[in-house]
C-alpha cells in the first residue's frame, strides 16, 4: 500500500503540451468606438479571457492575471470583422504561467486576414483545497499545434447572466453560440456573406453549469448551389477537472448572399459532400 500523501508532498503531474485555445467573435456596432473599430478595452478583456481559459486548461486550477506586457494595436478590427483570439502557454514555473495571445481580424468577404496585436499575459495559479500548499504546474512541452482548417473550434465561459435561476446555461444562449460557429464556418468556406436559412432539430444531451467552458465545433458537411449544411457540436468542459461532454448537436443551413441579400453561388454550383473530419477531444 502506498504511503499517504502529506501536506508537504509535491503532486506529480505528467508533462503537458501547450495547446492553442481559440476564442472567436464578430465585431458588432456596440463593440466599437466612433471610428467603427473595436474598442481597445474590449479587445484586451477578450485577450485576458482567452489567456485565462488556456491557463486553466493547462494547470487545472483557478488562475488570476498577474500582469501583461506592453500591447501595441497594429491594425484595427472593424464592424463586421471576424476576430480570433488565440492563446498558447509558452513558459511554466511552479505556479506561474506565461501565455502568448494573438488577435487576428478577418473580413467575411474575401477572407482577408491581418494581425491586430499580440501580447504576453502572466497568469498565476491559486489552487484551493487539501493539497493547495503542494500544488505545482506540470512541465510545459512546447510543440507546434496542427492547424486544422476544415473545422471551426471556439471557446467561451458560461457567466451568470447566461444562466437560468438554477445556474444552468439558457438553451437559447447555447443555440446562439452554435449559430455563430456555423456562421464563421460557412463564411470561411465560401468567402461570402452568409445568412441563416434554417436549423434542423437540436438535441441537448446535458446541462451546462455556470463557470464551465463551452466549445462549439462547426464544419461544412454539404454544399449546394448557394447553401451550405453545417454540422455543429457544443461541448462542455469542467475548468478544474477537464472532464468534457457533448452538450448539444445540431445542423444549420447557411446561404451565401450578395450585398442586396440575394442568394449567390458558393462555388461552381455543383452540390458536393465535404469529406468528414473526425475531430474533438474525447
Amino acid at each position: 500500500m502506498a504511503a499517504p500523501m502529506t501536506e508537504t508532498a509535491t503532486i506529480e503531474k505528467p508533462a503537458q503540451h501547450g495547446s492553442i485555445t481559440s476564442l472567436i467573435d464578430i465585431v458588432f456596432p456596440g463593440d466599437t468606438n466612433h471610428h467603427g473599430t473595436l474598442f481597445g478595452g474590449t479587445g484586451l478583456a477578450l485577450m485576458d479571457r482567452v489567456a485565462f481559459i488556456a491557463a486553466t486548461r493547462f494547470g487545472r486550477a483557478p488562475f488570476v492575471t498577474a500582469s501583461c506586457e506592453r500591447i501595441d494595436f497594429r491594425q484595427p478590427a472593424r464592424i463586421g470583422h471576424i476576430v480570433e483570439f488565440t492563446a498558447k502557454p509558452v513558459k511554466a514555473g511552479r505556479r506561474s504561467l506565461t501565455v502568448e495571445v494573438e488577435v487576428v481580424a478577418e473580413t467575411v468577404v474575401g477572407r482577408q486576414r491581418h494581425t491586430c496585436t499580440r501580447g504576453i499575459f502572466h497568469m498565476v495559479a491559486i489552487p484551493k483545497g487539501e493539497y493547495a500548499a503542494s500544488y505545482a504546474l506540470p512541465e510545459l512541452v512546447v510543440t507546434e499545434t496542427p492547424n486544422i482548417k476544415d473545422i471551426v473550434a471556439m471557446v467561451e465561459i458560461v457567466f451568470p447572466d447566461q444562466a437560468n435561476s438554477v445556474g444552468r446555461m439558457f438553451g437559447g444562449e447555447a443555440i446562439s453560440y452554435m449559430t455563430k460557429a456555423a456562421f464563421v464556418a460557412a463564411s470561411r468556406y465560401s468567402g461570402k456573406l452568409v445568412a441563416l436559412a434554417s436549423s434542423e432539430r437540436i438535441d441537448f444531451a446535458r446541462a451546462v453549469e455556470i463557470g464551465e467552458i463551452v466549445e462549439a465545433e462547426a464544419r461544412v458537411e454539404r454544399v449546394g448551389r448557394s447553401s451550405m449544411s453545417i454540422e455543429t457540436k457544443l461541448w462542455s468542459e469542467n475548468l478544474l477537472t477537464g472532464e468534457r461532454h457533448i452538450t448539444a448537436t445540431g445542423h444549420f443551413t447557411m446561404v451565401a448572399i450578395d450585398t442586396d441579400h440575394r442568394p449567390v453561388p458558393v462555388g461552381d454550383g455543383a452540390p458536393v459532400d465535404v469529406v468528414p473530419c473526425h475531430h474533438g477531444r474525447a
